[in-house]
């Protein structure tokens, strides 16, 4: 029961990280993704089989946290006024929506606690238990993205601000290997080891403008 609930959640919140790279893209030039029909939050555009489907039900099977991706959204970094550090900020920007759809959730909580007077404990408990997964599942995806491995989020802000020889060599040995590391990661589950002390340390400072 609780699958169907989250879906949702974690379906929308991987859309709206493709769809802020390709609106941070396209407000620096570059319309490849708005002329590709991607630049959208309808979630049959962005399906990945592995990010969306396959890596999400793995989650559930092994009792992780429901996280994925969703298909990478299309940038022409010739199109951008200055591709590497350009580039580097669209990267950015999924992982951004991310930590403001979490900000969003808890300003919401806030808003509920304010006039709880009005709700029954029973809804207020559904609510909450809502809205903090979808606060706990944007912080992670966005911890996630920002690990320094291309081709995740985080690895092309790297090469952004790496010296160019150096970003080349980076950029050049996890272009190969990379998603590797990354599956192999998911796969032996020793991802939560890398991502849930940063992510439940950011979900605390979140959840103390509860308090």
């Amino acid at each position: 029961m609780e699958v169907i609930v989250f879906l949702p959640i974690l379906f929308f919140s991987i859309v709206l990280h493709e769809f802020a790279h390709g609106l941070a893209a396209y407000r620096m030039g570059d319309d490849t993704a708005y002329l590709s029909g991607r630049l959208t939050l309808n979630p049959l555009h962005h399906i990945d089989p592995i990010g969306t489907l396959a890596v999400p039900a793995f989650c559930w099977l092994i009792g992780m946290p429901l996280f994925g991706w969703a298909k990478p959204v299309p940038i022409n970094p010739l199109r951008l006024p200055s591709p590497r550090r350009d580039m580097g900020k669209v990267a950015f920007a999924g992982p951004a929506a991310n930590l403001l759809l979490a900000v969003l959730c808890v300003l919401v909580m806030k808003i509920f606690l304010l006039s709880q007077s009005f709700f029954s404990a029973r809804a207020l408990e559904q609510i909450f238990v809502f809205l903090q997964y979808a606060m706990f599942i944007n912080i992670f995806l966005a911890v996630f993205n920002l690990m320094p491995i291309p081709p995740l989020d985080g690895g092309r802000i790297v090469t952004a601000i790496l010296p160019m020889r150096t970003a080349l060599a980076y950029d050049g040995f996890f272009g190969r290997y990379g998603m590797f590391v990354v599956l192999a990661l998911i796969l032996t589950g020793a991802v939560k080891y890398f991502l849930l002390p940063p992510t439940l340390l950011l979900v605390g400072i979140f959840s103390k403008f509860l308090m």
